[in-house]
């Protein structure tokens, strides 16, 4: 998670957690190259019970963990998992500005996976490849508009052709999401997320509620509270707003004005300025198999 830019907002977050050189990751199958992503037509979903990819799963780029926030398609029906774009970045925490900021390149390795802690890097569910990322697509554009360039913070990994069928849309233990937020939320409004930072122990405090604080960023991001503010390694992960559709993913932590606030992208801002530079044709947010419910 990177640090919020604007001069209320102080600089106090890593931009994702790093895992420890020493431990090498656990893999849920043996090891091999990601086979090449294809055309997938008709797209069935595993169980959301079952599904070992979905949002809230962790996310892997050149060591640096995040969390996925949704679950996406393309006309070809090929199935792509969000995230932040800072989380394939190179830059240093202080570093925000998707505009001049440098950023892995399109068809870096992403690895999914469960049970990451600061000691290991978990266990591997399964590869995809960085096909998308505002900060690239920014720069190429030339896109000079400040507020864009602070606060779009998208990317999309294209899940490998062999770990389609273990994917599931549904946000764990909200279900949902039901569509795509396309108002902007009220101050105080409630909102729904899942985190899963490699610096927790466990997954109990992913779950978390909170209301939306201001609109922010020309309305390309929305400060919000939680109770149990997202912390590096939640970076990207997917907010819900009452009615259980997608409001935005996790891009900075503040500390103050408010302490433990959280910017979150627009993201209906963000997949409509991806729709445009992406070259992805019909790429659309895909709806939760299991209900939303924000009294699980």
């Amino acid at each position: 998670m990177r640090p919020s830019t604007p001069a209320a907002l102080l600089a106090a977050l890593v931009l994702a957690v790093p895992v420890a050189a020493s431990a090498a990751p656990a893999t849920a199958a043996a090891a091999s190259a990601p086979a090449a992503p294809v055309a997938h037509r008709d797209v069935r979903w595993a169980p959301a019970d079952s599904a070992t990819i979905h949002p809230g799963v962790q996310m892997f780029t050149k060591g640096a963990q995040c969390t996925a926030n949704f679950v996406f398609t393309d006309a070809a029906s090929r199935v792509y998992v969000g995230y932040a774009a800072h989380c394939a970045g190179t830059g240093t925490q202080s570093d925000t500005n998707g505009c001049r900021t440098g950023s892995r390149p399109l068809g870096t390795p992403v690895r999914f996976a469960t049970g990451a802690t600061a000691a290991g890097g978990g266990t591997t569910v399964g590869r995809g490849t960085l096909v998308y990322s505002s900060w690239t697509a920014m720069r190429r554009a030339g896109t000079t508009n400040a507020n864009a360039c602070d606060f779009n913070d998208l990317a999309l990994v294209r899940v490998d052709a062999d770990d389609v069928a273990k994917v599931n849309p549904s946000v764990p233990f909200w279900g949902g999401p039901v569509a795509l937020a396309k108002s902007d939320p009220e101050a105080g409004a409630q909102v729904f997320s899942w985190g899963q930072s490699s610096l927790r122990p466990t997954t109990v405090l992913s779950p978390r509620t909170g209301v939306v604080l201001a609109r922010g960023g020309g309305g390309w991001s929305h400060e919000v509270y939680t109770a149990t503010p997202g912390i590096p390694g939640d970076s990207g992960s997917g907010f819900l707003d009452a009615d259980g559709r997608a409001l935005g993913t996790l891009s900075t932590i503040a500390i103050a004005p408010v302490a433990g606030a959280n910017g979150v992208g627009d993201l209906a801002r963000e997949l409509a300025f991806a729709r445009d530079r992406s070259g992805l044709d019909g790429l659309r947010l895909v709806p939760g198999t299991e209900a939303f419910s924000p009294v699980p």
